[in-house]
């Protein structure tokens, strides 16, 4: 009893409530937003589109995706986190009712635009807003526990999606959109504003702050230790939706049909659901480049492993060494973001770096399907070796890091509040 209450403590001890609150918005948001996992099959099957054009429908909600990662940093940060939260689900929900009785395609692609902008604004908001109230010391377990809610409510998403789906599509859009206003409901019951009044109206910046503090996104898209490490995590992503994009054609090309994909998927979903939990224990004690580094050669070598697969089995193994890989990955990753941005632009930063999912989205695929044409098992090899070559990156990268960290708290720790007070580091 007592090695189970250690591992509660360092797994979920000492959150603030706020957090817990804006966990359970989380987790219902994912385990709601299923419809548009759907949308291609929707248009093709009930709605007579072309794969073409449903391809094309799928494009604009990822474009909108885009856009809405970097106005919900802008607006996080201006408006408030939550008043950003409130909007943005509260418009997704009358868009998903708007999407559930839809008819011409034109409609439908103009709004599955705007719910790609809307989904995707709660991301910068949601990370911000954690960042303002966990202490930093306890932000890598909450880190954790975000990531751990997020897949687990992608996996109840993705089961009541396929019953929705089969009994009706019109259920379908609506009950997201229900599931959308109940995550609205315990974020304007239970979580207050989290941004502070001196963090909305940014001080002119020293001569010392001048290039890491500025008034605008801007500042973020010329940080360079950010955007180095921006820059990371975009072969992070890169390197993790091979799964998603190049892998499924591989074991086709292997001969192994779409119920092994789907295992293959299945099993990296349920280690990230039981195992995630135990993470912060094995990592806490490291140094966060460290981890990244061991993470990002976990993928790299998982996803190596690929040029010498031809049977289900070896796909199975690779995927737990790419699935601990990740898992590895989330709770530091997040934590050095919060680290890395100002706190008057805490959220612009979330939306910057937000971005590199997006952007891999579109360049895996494109590059991906190219290099496996042509090179065969080889695009394996240069997976992994790319994959190397970050995990050496994040070691170089890391001290240098460490440092600009430090300096933005000194800074924070002398900004005083409009009291008069020192506001304390975040």
């Amino acid at each position: 009893m007592h090695a189970l209450r250690r591992w509660w403590h360092d797994t979920a001890g000492g959150l603030p409530a706020t957090f817990w609150y804006l966990w359970a918005g989380l987790l219902i948001n994912r385990a709601g937003a299923f419809a548009m996992l759907f949308l291609s099959l929707y248009l093709t099957a009930a709605r007579g589109a072309s794969e073409a054009l449903a391809g094309t429908v799928v494009g604009a909600y990822g474009a909108g995706g885009a856009a809405g990662v970097l106005l919900g940093g802008v607006l996080a940060d201006r408006w408030g986190r939550r008043a950003t939260l409130l909007a943005a689900h509260l418009v997704t929900a009358v868009l998903m009712v708007a999407l559930a009785f839809s008819r011409p395609l034109l409609l439908i692609a103009v709004l599955s635009a705007l719910v790609g902008v809307v989904h995707s604004m709660p991301s910068p908001a949601f990370v911000a807003a954690i960042v303002d109230v966990v202490p930093a010391q306890r932000r890598s377990r909450a880190f954790n526990l975000q990531f751990w809610a997020f897949n687990l409510g992608m996996a109840v998403a993705s089961v009541l999606a396929g019953v929705l789906a089969e009994a009706s599509f019109t259920a379908l859009f609506l009950v997201d959109a229900a599931a959308t206003l109940a995550a609205a409901a315990v974020i304007g019951w239970k979580v207050p504003e989290t941004l502070r009044r001196s963090a909305r109206q940014p001080t002119r910046p020293t001569k010392s702050r001048a290039r890491t503090r500025g008034p605008g996104l801007h500042t973020a898209l010329t940080d360079r230790t950010f955007l180095v490490f921006v820059g990371l995590t975009f072969v992070l992503a890169m390197l993790t939706l091979q799964t998603q994009t190049i892998m499924p054609l591989a074991m086709r090309a292997d001969g192994l049909g779409p119920s092994a994909y789907g295992l293959v998927v299945a099993l990296g979903g349920a280690l990230i659901v039981l195992g995630q939990l135990f993470v912060p224990r094995l990592i806490d004690r490291h140094r966060k480049d460290v981890v990244l580094a061991a993470s990002t050669a976990l993928l790299a070598v998982g996803f190596g492993a690929l040029a010498v697969a031809d049977e289900l089995a070896v796909y199975l193994g690779a995927a737990v060494v790419w699935t601990v890989g990740s898992m590895l990955a989330a709770p530091p990753n997040a934590q050095i973001n919060a680290d890395l941005a100002p706190p008057q632009l805490r959220a612009r930063y979330q939306s910057v770096f937000y971005l590199t999912f997006p952007a891999a989205a579109f360049v895996a695929p494109t590059l991906g399907g190219v290099s496996l044409q042509y090179l065969g098992d080889r695009h394996w090899l240069i997976v992994g070796g790319l994959g190397l070559l970050a995990a050496l990156g994040h070691l170089l990268a890391g001290p240098p890091r460490e440092r600009h960290v430090a300096a933005l708290r000194r800074v924070a720790d002398r900004e005083p509040t409009p009291s008069g007070d020192r506001v304390p580091a975040a």
